[in-house]
């Protein structure tokens, strides 16, 4: 019997929204964030007649390590967690009363990036700083888990493998940029950590940075909200271009012989490479890299280019496939030991699957017939 489950992929100044009946999506709408309550009044049917809310959740600390029911103590844990992930958890915190308030009479799951990540092996997840840290909690949590694991499962699906045997270099690539080594269908390693801003050069993020540069600047009078503000949105690839956050605006810069876009490019493809070697590495070898997210799936020069030093491997790109790949596509070359794939991002279909397991009611036939 139907079970149509709306998800909601809150980000920092857009809202991602989704009817799907099994992976089918019956309705969608991309919507600026505080649309959420006026978008959801003109879906019309298509809202009255969902039995689940799914909601992606950025930051799910060391309590969420699996989907869970939305209830006030779960809305007050995802606020207390803001502070380590104030771009998401707080527009995922709009995203639920505006649905709780439009779809009050169903239940409404919680699905967290991070609980992809929640095994990661000590050595991995810990940071070589006190041993306090630890205790408080401090450790790289990772995020993107929703997209890497549905790039897994899809990879495996496409080389026709099974995940025991498969070891993926998942680079999610968009607006915000993480790779994850996967083993075995599990994480373990990735670029994140204890935030988002972690790892890649990003649209407006740093990624990882010399500590001292911080504690540099906080001793020649930057405030924390300064620093805040430098690290989440006038860096990457913003900052370092001075032309725009928008990766395909930068090519173009560059390409008219600007030489801060190209500045900008070079260090985003060599701190991905850097970080494709590391997961590599993390996983004694890989059988596939997989590309996703919106930079992952639609630049074909990025691809090209971070692969490059990985060609003595086997990482080899049929460079035709890679051009015009549409889709969730094998752009490998003919007998390349090391398979590259570019993936769809597909994120409702993780949160709805994952919603109809822990909170969609059996479906009564006064609720069907509604």
């Amino acid at each position: 019997m139907r079970a149509p489950v709306l998800t909601v992929n809150a980000g920092s100044t857009s809202t991602k929204l989704a009817v799907l009946d099994g992976d089918d999506v019956e309705w969608s709408c991309t919507v600026a964030s505080g649309d959420i309550t006026t978008a959801l009044a003109d879906a019309g049917d298509a809202i009255t007649r969902v039995v689940a809310v799914g909601h992606r959740v950025v930051h799910g600390g060391r309590d969420f390590v699996e989907p869970v029911r939305i209830d006030d103590r779960v809305v007050a844990a995802i606020e207390s967690l803001s502070e380590v992930a104030p771009l998401h958890n707080r527009a995922a915190l709009d995203g639920i009363a505006a649905a709780r308030s439009a779809v009050p009479d169903v239940p409404h799951v919680a699905c967290f990036d991070t609980a992809f990540h929640a095994h990661l092996p000590p050595a991995a997840r810990t940071y070589g700083g006190p041993y306090s840290w630890v205790e408080a909690g401090l450790r790289r949590y990772g995020f993107h888990g929703l997209s890497h694991e549905y790039a897994a499962g899809r990879v495996t699906q496409l080389l026709g493998v099974e995940p025991a045997s498969l070891r993926l270099v998942s680079c999610h690539l968009g607006g915000g940029c993480s790779l994850a080594a996967i083993a075995g269908g599990e994480s373990v390693d990735t670029t994140m950590g204890f935030t988002p801003l972690d790892g890649l050069v990003m649209a407006t993020r740093s990624g990882s940075v010399d500590p001292g540069i911080l504690l540099y600047l906080l001793r020649h009078g930057c405030t924390a909200d300064e620093l805040d503000g430098m690290l989440e949105r006038d860096s990457g690839l913003l900052g370092l271009s001075g032309v725009s956050a928008d990766l395909r605006e930068v090519l173009a810069a560059r390409d008219r012989g600007i030489d801060r876009a190209r500045l900008a490019v070079d260090v985003f493809v060599h701190r991905l490479s850097a970080g494709i070697g590391s997961m590599t590495a993390a996983l004694g070898g890989a059988d596939a890299v997989a590309f996703t997210g919106g930079i992952g799936e639609h630049s074909p020069e990025i691809r090209a280019r971070a692969l490059a030093p990985f060609a003595w491997v086997g990482a080899l790109i049929d460079e035709a496939a890679n051009t015009g790949a549409d889709g969730d596509t094998d752009v490998s070359a003919r007998g390349a030991p090391i398979r590259v794939l570019v993936i769809r991002s597909r994120e409702d279909i993780m949160i709805a699957r994952a919603t109809r397991a822990v909170g969609a009611p059996k479906m009564s036939g006064k609720r069907a017939a509604r």
